[in-house]
């Protein structure tokens, strides 16, 4: 035996144990003008399905309406999203031609195609399809692109500011150095000088490294490596 279909003055109103669909709230499937929901729990199981067999969220343009919202947006006398059966789904993050099949799939048979606003109309039926289709699409979907890390790592900027950083480390343990030296024995004392030099061009790989990053910054960033 099918459950019931139960009609709430307001989605508010509808009990926490009765909701088992955890891809969507009361609050999307409720009417937009008055907050009324017919809980369709037939139509819900298939949306839930779809949004299972997707596998990414399903934006809810339209779903339940009241008989006067419906009227008030100028729907059809007998248009499904009165029965609770019917939901507009956005497709701003899938491809539509996937979307109908998996729709199709799972059980939904009345399909309306709205390209120029963005959405599909998908129903339980009767069996049947109006509208214009969506444009194929050259790429279904955007082109995968590398990880922020995997990108910085063929950056040379990162090589430049890895440069640099060596070269500061290499300058500050020399100095380091130099000072524990200069504290020791007298006999290690003559090679303090020559410890400052060392420190010196680190420092100046340490400045040459930066202007190094700097540089490929601003070439990686024209060639496309954020």
């Amino acid at each position: 035996m099918s459950d019931p279909i139960r009609t709430y003055r307001h989605f508010r109103d509808v009990p926490e144990q009765l909701w088992r669909w955890p891809n969507f709230s009361p609050t999307e499937i409720a009417c937009r003008g008055t907050g009324q929901l017919k809980l369709h729990p037939e139509a819900l199981d298939k949306l839930q399905a779809l949004r299972d067999r997707l596998g990414k969220p399903l934006i809810v343009r339209s779903a339940y309406r009241s008989p006067e919202h419906n009227r008030a947006v100028g729907g059809a006398k007998a248009s499904k999203h009165m029965d609770g059966t019917a939901f507009d789904i956005a497709m701003s993050n899938h491809d539509p031609m996937t979307f109908e099949a998996a729709a199709r799939d799972v059980g939904f048979l009345g399909f309306g195609f709205y390209p120029r606003s963005g959405f599909i109309h998908i129903d339980l039926g009767p069996a049947r399809q109006w509208g214009e289709r969506f444009p194929p699409r050259v790429v279904p979907f955007a082109a995968e692109t590398p990880p922020a890390r995997e990108a910085l790592a063929e950056s040379r900027t990162l090589r430049g500011t890895g440069a640099a950083g060596v070269a500061t480390v290499g300058a500050a343990g020399v100095e380091v150095a130099q000072n524990v030296l200069a504290e020791t024995q007298s006999a290690i004392l003559p090679l303090v000088p020559y410890l400052d030099t060392l420190r010196w061009v680190f420092i100046a790989l340490a400045l040459s490294g930066i202007a190094v990053a700097v540089w490929a910054r601003l070439d990686d960033w024209e060639r496309g490596l954020r």
